[in-house]
Parts: structure tokens; C-alpha cells; sequence
């Protein structure tokens, strides 16, 4: 669209030049000095392709280039572990390509549309402010901002799964794959890097917001919009680019608002990842197979030999157990509240204010529900789908409470993480409602107080010898 708001500028309003040391980067990968470039080794082969020995050497050293953008985080061993995140980000970044900076006007927009629907946000729900410092940020700003969360999300997964792969491995297989298990070993954190790499790449060009995919990447209190991804999501839309941006920075703040508020919900969402992986268990059968078939002489003859066995990552597959599986369904449902009391008060506070609310409202619903290419890699590389499967009855629910009660007791609904609705609560939203409207919120208290209790009689009887046992007993039967 044209009509870019609030001072939102188009990549041709920039400077097309700041970027451009990086546009090109990896245009001659594979192909030097006109070779093959589907064989980068083809300077060491003789005319029958068998292997001249002092070219050995640069056989291996060119083995870090064989895959785009990997070449540095494999030479500078840098990242080594579980997850190579030098790989991962020089994959990202070239994913991204050429860029520019934000200028001051669009971050000066961000803070105008930031401070508007706070405004608007104050009288549909109790929960204040959260965000301090607004940014506009480029693609590349978003992956350098957002991979310590990344990390948290994905060492725990790509640990288990390591350790897995050494504790359960039969000696048998282990003698078959021989000096192979060594080469597999260095290479898993490449591989596991390389399919972060080209997720996260392709998030970063396409998220709209820091809180674009139901979790809080950015530094805390901060609120971010993301420009040049606006402005594409907006020439979709036949709908004032104005409205889209306000509309966005209400969701950035309603997010900002909860996960600032209600401090158990980001450790929550950590928690039930760190739980699905503690679970993670790796089938071993595709591996032995793999292994049994290894030639040890093609592997030096036919590089592409052992780019096949990198992409072979299906023979490492974790198998999903009823316990992961309750996790992911936990996530699923707390992503789906998130979301639905998002919208729910992002729709109540913009409703009469932006006329294209409900329209916006339904896009952005169905391209969280739907999820796009970046999802769905990154569903495939940790396992766990950040999509909120339940995202209309979620809403359904948070509507449905406040019409029945209001604001306060809904919000107070977030108080702990013992009194939000579970999934069945999501199928029967009346009956999550009876019991909220009906009191039923106290058993929380009920029980700390309990505690507490317990806590001070076995104090008491610390300090009186125990001389008051019989007391204590017949109280706690009370």
C-alpha cells in the first residue's frame, strides 16, 4: 500500500545502499573458479574421480561450505554443543539478505501508535501499562534481539536428545557406525543449527510485532513493530494501512500488559518445554540402518554422500510419549488463552474507535490458527507447535466471562496459573464460568492459607519440644 502510516517509510524512502554488502553474500558459494557447483571438491578429483591425497586436506576444509552460510560457525568452532547458534545465525541472517535501518520517524510512529492504544486499552482491562521503550526494528534487529529466547527454547530439546542418542545407542550399533559416530556427533549441533537457521530466517522476514508468534521475545516492557513487514502485510489488505498499525500496536501492548503482569505466564511457557523434553526418547532402528550402509570410500569419492547423511535428520526423530504429548496439549491451551484474551480485549478497546477492527480480527485469527511456512519449520524442529489450536473457543470463553461477570473478575482470572481453564474448560466454557461467578476462585486461597498454617504448628512444636503434639493433631483433624 501507499498510504504507509504514521510516518512509516518504504524501503525506496531509505538509503538502498546500507545494506548491500550483504545482499550478495554467498552469490559464488560452491563455485569457485567455474568448477561444478554441485561438487565443491572437483579440484581434487582425478578423471576416473578417485581421490588425489594432497588435496586432502582441502577436501576438508571446503566441507564447512558445502551448505550456505554455515562455512563460519563450522570453521571458527564457535557455538559448539548441543546447537551450533553461530550456524544457526549466519543462516538467519543470510536468509534475510540486504536490509535498512529504521529511521527516527518510524520509530517515532511506533511510540505514537504505542501510546494510543494504551489509552484505549486502559478501560478494557484491569492490568496497567507494561511497556516502557518502543522500537521499530528491521528483520535482522528481531534475530539478534530474539535468540536468547531461542536458545532457552531449543537447548533443552537439543541436549535431551544428545544425551539420548549416547546413553541409548546399543554397543552393537555403535561398533558398526565405527569412526562414524565421531563425524555424526560433530555434525548434529551443525544440523540441528542449520534447520534453526532457516526457520528463524524465515520468521524474522514475515513476524509483524515482538509478540507476533504468542511469545515474548523481546526485552521486557519493550514494545516492537516491525516496519517493512507491516507495510507487506498491509498491500494484502484493502483496509487504511493507518488502522492496521494501531491496530498492531494494540496487540503488541495487550501482550506487553499480560506477560508483564502476571509473572508466572513466561516461566509457564519455558516450563512446558523444558517438560516436553525431559521426555524426548530417540528411536535407534533408522539410525543402525543408516550406519550398516555407511561406505567409508564413497564418503571420501562423493561429498554429496555425506550431505545426505546431514539431511538424513528423520533417522534421529524423537518418538512423542503420552507424557510429551500432555505437555504439547498444555502449551496448545495456553497459547489459545493468551490469544483469545488478547483479542478479546484488543477487539473491546478498538471496536468503536477503528471501524476495520472485526475485519483485522478475523485475519489475524486465522494466520495464528493456520500458521505459515515458518511455523511449520519450527514446529518440525523442536516438536512442539506454537500455534494456538483452540484460538475461537479461547475467545469465546474470555467474552463469555466478562459478559457474565466483568472486567476485574476476569482479568483475576490470570491471578494463578491453577485457576486458568483447561482444555475441557475451553469445550464447556459454562461451566468454567459457573465456577468463577460462583466463588469458586477461593480454593486457592483456601489451600495457601492451609499451608501457612501447617507451617506455623510445626514451628510450634519445634519450639516447645513437641510437648504440644496431641494438640496438633486433633487441629489439623478439625
Amino acid at each position: 500500500m501507499n498510504d504507509l502510516p504514521f510516518g512509516f517509510s518504504s524501503s525506496d524512502d531509505r538509503d538502498k545502499n546500507s545494506g548491500d554488502g550483504d545482499n550478495n553474500r554467498g552469490d559464488n558459494d560452491g563455485n569457485n573458479g567455474g568448477q561444478n557447483p554441485t561438487n565443491p571438491f572437483a579440484f581434487a578429483m582425478g578423471d576416473g574421480g578417485a581421490i588425489d591425497p594432497s588435496q586432502l586436506g582441502q577436501i576438508f576444509s571446503q566441507l564447512g561450505n558445502m551448505f550456505s552460510g554455515m562455512g563460519a560457525g563450522m570453521a571458527g568452532g564457535a557455538g559448539q554443543g548441543a546447537v551450533n547458534y553461530e550456524v544457526a545465525a549466519n543462516l538467519a541472517r543470510q536468509q534475510v539478505g540486504s536490509f535498512t535501518p529504521m529511521l527516527e520517524k518510524e520509530h517515532r510512529a511506533v511510540a505514537d501508535a504505542v501510546r494510543l492504544a494504551e489509552v484505549w486499552l486502559d478501560d478494557q482491562t484491569t492490568m496497567p501499562a507494561g511497556i516502557t521503550t518502543t522500537a521499530a526494528w528491521t528483520p535482522v534487529d528481531w534475530l539478534e534481539n530474539t535468540m536468547p529466547t531461542w536458545q532457552t527454547l531449543c537447548d533443552p530439546i537439543a541436549e535431551q536428545m544428545a544425551k539420548t542418542m549416547d546413553a541409548g545407542l546399543p554397543e552393537e550399533a555403535k561398533a558398526l557406525a565405527g569412526p562414524m559416530m565421531a563425524m555424526i556427533g560433530q555434525l548434529s549441533g551443525t544440523m540441528y543449527g542449520t534447520q534453526l537457521g532457516q526457520g528463524l530466517g524465515q520468521m524474522a522476514g514475515g513476524v509483524l510485532t515482538s509478540t507476533d508468534i504468542g511469545l515474548p521475545l523481546a526485552p521486557d516492557q519493550m514494545g516492537v513493530l516491525l516496519p517493512e513487514a507491516i507495510a507487506k502485510f498491509a498491500e494484502g489488505l484493502d483496509l487504511p494501512a493507518q488502522e492496521i498499525v494501531v491496530f498492531l500496536a494494540a496487540r503488541e501492548a495487550a501482550h506487553i500488559r499480560l506477560f508483564t503482569h502476571v509473572p508466572w505466564l513466561k516461566q509457564r511457557l519455558l516450563a512446558t518445554v523444558e517438560e516436553y523434553a525431559r521426555g524426548i526418547r530417540v528411536d535407534f532402528d533408522g539410525l543402525q540402518n543408516m550406519a550398516g550402509g555407511i561406505d567409508p570410500q564413497e564418503l571420501l569419492t562423493n561429498p554429496g554422500k555425506i550431505e545426505e547423511l546431514m539431511g538424513s535428520a528423520a533417522s534421529f526423530e524423537p518418538v512423542t510419549t503420552p507424557a510429551q504429548e500432555a505437555a504439547l496439549a498444555r502449551l496448545e491451551t495456553l497459547l489459545a488463552l493468551i490469544e483469545g484474551w488478547v483479542e478479546t480485549v484488543v477487539s473491546d478497546a478498538l471496536g468503536d474507535r477503528i471501524p476495520s477492527t472485526a475485519a483485522l480480527t478475523e485475519t489475524m485469527r486465522r494466520r495464528r490458527a493456520s500458521g505459515g511456512p515458518a511455523e511449520q519449520t519450527f514446529a518440525t524442529l523442536i516438536g512442539m507447535d506454537l500455534r494456538p489450536r483452540k484460538l475461537r473457543e479461547a475467545a469465546t470463553l474470555w467474552r463469555s466471562l466478562t459478559a457474565a461477570s466483568d472486567v476485574s473478575v476476569r482479568d483475576g482470572v490470570w491471578g494463578h496459573p491453577d485457576l486458568l481453564p483447561d482444555a475441557e474448560d475451553l469445550d464447556n466454557p459454562a461451566g468454567f464460568i459457573d465456577r468463577v461467578i460462583g466463588g469458586d476462585t477461593s480454593g486457592i486461597d483456601d489451600a495457601l492459607a492451609e499451608l501457612e498454617r501447617q507451617f506455623k504448628d510445626d514451628g510450634d512444636i519445634k519450639d516447645d519440644g513437641g510437648k504440644n503434639d496431641g494438640g496438633t493433631n486433633d487441629e489439623g483433624k478439625e
